[in-house]
This record gives C-alpha cells, structure tokens and sequence, in this order.
C-alpha cells in the first residue's frame, strides 16, 4: 500500500513537471466565460484570446457557460483537469458577487489558482431613451412617481444588482428587477424600450450612449469617466459611497502547475503592453493596471480584499435569490 501511495505521489509530481518539459503549450487552451456572447466580459476575452494565441503559439477557444450569475461557468472551470489547458475569465458578479448567494460547491478564493488581473471598468445608470428625466435628480424624482419601474441586472448578487440596491437604498425609490443572462441581451432590451433602466458595464454601453440608443444619467464612483466625461458621478448625484469598480479576472483550476500559470500570467501582460491593445482598451473605457497588479498574487490578495469587503455587505442586504 505504501508503494502504491508513493508511486500515485511521484506521479502527480511527474504530471505537474511534465507541463514544462513537453513544451506547454502543446494544444488549444479553453477560455470559459460564465456569462452571455455579446456582453462585456465576453468581448474583453476574445479581444484577449489573440494576442493569447500570438504569444503561446496555440489556438484560444472562448466557450460561453452561461446561468446563474456565472456560477455554472465557475463550476465547469473547476471541474476541468488542471493541466493549464482550461482558465475562466471572470469578474466580481462571478467571484464575488454572486458566490455570496448562490449554494455552490466551490470555494472561489480556495479551489481556482489566480494568473492575472485584467482591465477595470466603470458602472453606470443608464435608461431608455423614452424616460422624461433629463438628469439623475429627475431620474429619482421619476422613480419615487414610478415604484413600478423595471430594473435589468444579471442576476442576484451581481454588480448590476448590488448598484441597483444601493441605488434604491440611498434614494428611497423601489423597482422591478429583471434578470438576464448577461449585459448584452440587457442592454438590447433597454435599447427596445422593454425595461427603464439599468447599472451595466460602462464599456459595453458606450456605443450605444454615443448614438443616442441610451440615456446615460451617471457613473459608479467618485471620479467622472474619461470616455464620457459630461455623465456626472453617483456622487455628484447625490447618490454617495457607490464605488464598486468592475473589475476583471483570469484563473486556472486548482492545482494547475506553476509552470502554466505563469506562462499565461507573462502572455497576458504581453498582451497588455501593446500599443494597439492599450488604445483599444481605452478607447472601449477599459484601464489597463500596473504590471505589479497583474500578478497572480496581486489578483488573489484583491480578490480576497473585495470578498471580505462586499460578502457581509451582501448577505446584509438580505437580496433573494431571482
């Protein structure tokens, strides 16, 4: 028996080195995004998955698992070998938010190895272009004459929700919620009139602002947006504290060699250090970081950061699930 302990022992141990010594990567890496084709976190990854298949010299597949607020994206990452063959590129809905709800088997800070943060993003108040208020006072005044308004999120416990809560706490106003499976099927419902408003990914919406498909009424933060910097701040607003950045993610399944997390963790900040690739992200509204935030243990230490911050502040709010 003991034997056989110690040969399954120097097998994993073979396994992990072996990474190295057969060239990783030697076939395609699977890139799952929890949430829907079309929305933010879904652009950013096939923005990324380029440059990714330049500087590892390998196919990039970017598979949409989508539910659940990102859950069920993080339970089919967590489940695949790891080999370095499969990362998740997630955000706080995901590994944040909505693990602070949902009953899932993963712990997101224990069972996914950490490669890299990736551009932050803002929030932002938007509604469809038929509401009468012209600014965030009227917006609110509009809401407390309107407690059946709709709301669209992506589901329980996302950022989404948690600015929609905040929102309605700090003004007094109530709306409907309405879930969707990501920002980019939101966001045509509010461009189609069938929701009022919403708190998505500033960058996802940016174009749609910008031909007049949406009424932008303020941003997350304290601090205006570069990109549209005549929407005033929630603070400005009158709406304060509301600093909760969209912030992006890569990890790898527990245990997935050293080797391949940090090949992926250099082809990333590669990626990011770019010239075309700077200008894109910025022209989408994104901010690249610092490279000694884009470690792997820089993104773990925000993670548990924003985990002890918002968990309590979640759980509080008593939010149900949608």
């Amino acid at each position: 028996m003991r034997f056989l302990t110690n040969a399954f022992a120097c097998g994993l141990l073979s396994f992990a080195s072996s990474i190295a010594a057969q060239g990783y990567p030697s076939k395609p890496v699977t890139l799952i995004v929890p949430f829907a084709a079309g929305g933010p976190t879904d652009s950013l990854a096939r923005i990324l998955a380029e440059p990714l298949k330049q500087s590892l010299g390998q196919a990039i597949l970017v598979e949409n698992v989508t539910g659940a607020g990102g859950t069920i994206g993080l339970a089919r990452a967590a489940r695949a070998a790891p080999d370095g063959y499969t990362v998740i590129l997630g955000n706080w809905t995901s590994h944040v938010g909505t693990p602070a709800l949902f009953p899932i088997q993963q712990d997101v800070l224990k069972d996914f190895e950490p490669v890299s943060r990736l551009p932050v993003s803002r929030l932002w108040v938007t509604g469809r272009t038929g509401l009468p208020a012209k600014d965030a006072a009227e917006l609110v005044a509009w809401l407390k004459a309107n407690p059946k308004a709709t709301f669209g999120t992506v589901g329980a416990g996302s950022a989404v929700h948690i600015c929609g809560i905040y929102l309605q706490n700090s003004t007094g106003t109530r709306f409907q919620f309405v879930p969707y499976r990501g920002a980019a099927p939101a966001y045509q419902d509010l461009i189609a009139g069938n929701i009022d408003l919403t708190c998505m990914d500033a960058s996802a919406g940016l174009a749609y602002h910008r031909s007049g498909r949406i009424k932008a009424y303020a941003v997350a933060g304290n601090a205006r947006w570069t990109p549209s910097p005549e929407v005033p701040t929630l603070d400005e607003a009158g709406v304060a504290g509301m600093d909760l950045t969209f912030w992006n993610g890569l990890w790898a399944p527990k245990g997935t060699p050293k080797e391949a997390v940090a090949k992926l963790n250099l082809a990333v900040a590669d990626a990011f250090n770019d010239a075309k690739m700077q200008q894109r992200m910025a022209d989408l509204g994104m901010e690249i970081l610092p490279r000694e935030q884009q470690t792997p243990e820089a993104l773990g230490a925000y993670h548990r950061a924003e985990t002890e911050k918002w968990w309590p502040i979640i759980k509080a709010a008593g939010i149900k699930l949608e």
